[in-house]
């Protein structure tokens, strides 16, 4: 009893938070997160510093703060229905659906492919061959995802580790290697890199799942015997620097292996071929098969976790329809995404993450300073969906009539695709007024 005592007064032990730390490492860390930082390391070239601070704001930053809002608040469910019930179900679903069937499961199935491609024998028809991998793929995960036993957990336990010995071993070949004649950046790093690598950090989809599986780790953490609120998020804090740093250095690995893959594959599409390309220039064959084989398993464990993940939310939400049929559902519409490429999944990714993102950004926001924002209550819907709408207007325009000019362009940091700070901020300002003089209202009412 006085041991439990003490642990809620002072949180986690040093050890405990080192696991915390792995945990959310893993849970952050999934074959999609390889194949952003390379490509980033090859486009900004000389500025690849610069892109990378933009990076990891949003993809380490951003993701860790938004567990801890989670956490302080309860779960995504009461963080999103402080804005209304109704935006409550349409955001999570298009969460769930955004980090499944839309882009991040047929991500999984596409990266697998462009690891594999380097060892299939050329010739014969291209799209038969991706979409007969993609079938195979896709069943595979999708029986894994209806019977989780102990091959999905061996194959979890078998790949973070290898695959992070398969990054030193590339990494590490490259610094060896040594830089010849860095390039000067292209787009989106051309004009401002920081913004760019920013942007692009929103397609590693962890601030959206960590708004999912926030409450997952504070459970964890409570599980342990700390209670008090204010040390539950201190020990996620602590836990979230843990894993930040470890990302960054993977990151910031993976981008130098771009950058120095740069002055010989200028027109790569894609991280993960530079990836392979890297590991045939050290590791000859052997590397290409290492690393097919690696990403191969880490896909599909990946994949399953999402299609399970997802299937399960549905059956709750939709308890008609089986949790089988459901992880059906999404494994063949996967498929069929996956189909596309993984060039094009990657293109369509930005404008539909640059819709979700912002709102996402301002209700991590709202979640740490719930206190305050509590006591303005009209300051979640105005915020939220006046976000919401100025970011789907931008995204609808990215993804249809990209060179055309709307009202939107003429705000402050629309240049660097932050435009939506401003109205965020002027519609945070009415929804503290409109909270006040509704204040008054009532108190003039109950007077009456």
């Amino acid at each position: 009893m006085q041991e439990s005592n003490s642990r809620r007064s002072t949180g986690l032990s040093r050890a405990q938070m080192l696991m915390l730390g792995g945990m959310l490492f893993s849970m952050f860390f999934g074959a999609g997160n390889l194949i952003l930082p390379p490509l980033l390391g090859l486009q900004a070239g000389t500025d690849a510093v610069f892109g990378m601070v933009g990076f990891l704001i949003a993809g380490i930053g951003l993701p860790v703060l938004g567990i801890i809002a989670v956490a302080l608040v309860g779960d995504i469910r009461q963080l999103a229905g402080r804005v209304h019930p109704v935006f409550a179900s349409v955001f999570i679903a298009l969460v769930y659906l955004t980090i499944g069937p839309f882009l991040a499961i047929p991500r999984t199935s596409s990266t697998a492919y462009e690891m594999v491609k380097p060892l299939i024998p050329q010739g014969g028809d291209s799209l038969v061959v991706v979409a007969l991998f993609s079938v195979i793929f896709f069943a595979v995960a999708f029986a894994l995802a209806i019977r989780p036993g102990m091959l999905s957990r061996i194959l979890g336990r078998f790949c973070a580790p290898a695959l992070i010995v398969l990054i030193a071993l590339v990494v590490g070949a490259a610094l060896f290697g040594g830089l010849g004649d860095t390039p000067a950046p292209v787009a989106p790093y051309d004009e401002n890199a920081v913004s760019g690598g920013f942007l692009v950090g929103y397609q590693t989809m962890d601030l959206l799942a960590a708004l999912c599986f926030g409450i997952v780790v504070a459970t964890n953490v409570r599980a342990q015997g700390v209670t008090e609120s204010g040390k539950v998020a201190g020990s996620i804090s602590a836990a979230g620097v843990i894993a930040g740093i470890l990302m960054a250095l993977v990151y910031c690995g993976l981008a130098f292996v771009g950058v120095a893959m740069a002055p010989s594959m200028p027109d790569a599409a894609n991280g993960a071929e530079i990836l392979a390309a890297s590991a045939a220039l050290h590791f000859g064959e052997a590397g290409s098969v290492i690393v097919a084989a690696i990403f191969l398993l880490a896909c599909l464990n990946v994949c399953t976790g999402l299609i399970s993940c997802c299937a399960e939310y549905f059956s709750e939400v939709f308890p008609r329809i089986p949790l089988p049929a459901w992880a059906a559902i999404f494994a063949v519409f996967s498929c069929g995404v996956s189909l596309l490429g993984l060039d094009a999944i990657l293109a369509f990714s930005g404008p539909l993450l640059g819709a979700l993102y912002p709102p996402a950004i301002v209700l991590m926001a709202f979640g740490l300073f719930h206190g305050i924002c509590d006591k303005y209550p009209r300051i979640w819907p105005w915020t939220v969906f006046a976000t919401a709408a100025v970011s789907a207007i931008a995204a609808l325009r990215d993804a249809f009539v990209p060179d055309a000019w709307i009202f939107l362009d003429a705000l402050p940091g629309a240049d660097l695709g932050l435009g939506w700070l401003t109205v965020a901020l002027v519609a945070a300002i009415v929804g503290v007024v409109h909270s006040v003089l509704q204040k008054r209202k009532e108190a003039e009412t109950k007077a009456e």
